[in-house]
């Protein structure tokens, strides 16, 4: 029998599901939200490099704290900018299993003001 899974693991999986029928088109702006930090990554699926990454962990990135709303806005604003420069614009958003709230939704409306379509 198989195991049953939590709720963040459907919710993965549904998200990924979603995803991989649009994958190869566009790359992925991948996210990871921890208590203490939060990541962001595009990753170019085709080729299964990362293009351009940001997080909390960076001094430059790093705010007072790095789990709070202002920390993921940075993070937002600072991987748009360095997609950019790799001439990157259009991604497809991935969650993971992260609810679309709070440091989430800021991380990717600030990708948004910074210049990523999605």
């Amino acid at each position: 029998m198989g195991q049953k899974l939590s709720t963040f693991e459907k919710r993965r999986q549904r998200v990924r599901t979603s995803l991989r029928a649009r994958a190869g088109q566009r790359p992925r702006l991948s996210i990871h939200r921890s208590g203490r930090h939060i990541y962001a990554q595009i990753i170019d699926d085709a080729q299964g490099k990362t293009v351009a990454s940001a997080s909390t962990n960076e001094k430059d990135v790093r705010g007072k704290s790095g789990a709070d709303v202002d920390a993921a806005t940075l993070v937002g604003k600072a991987v748009a900018e360095r997609a950019k420069k790799v001439g990157v614009t259009k991604v497809v958003f991935d969650r993971g299993g992260f609810l679309f709230h709070g440091r989430v939704k800021a991380l990717a409306d600030a990708a948004r003001e910074g210049g990523l379509e999605f």
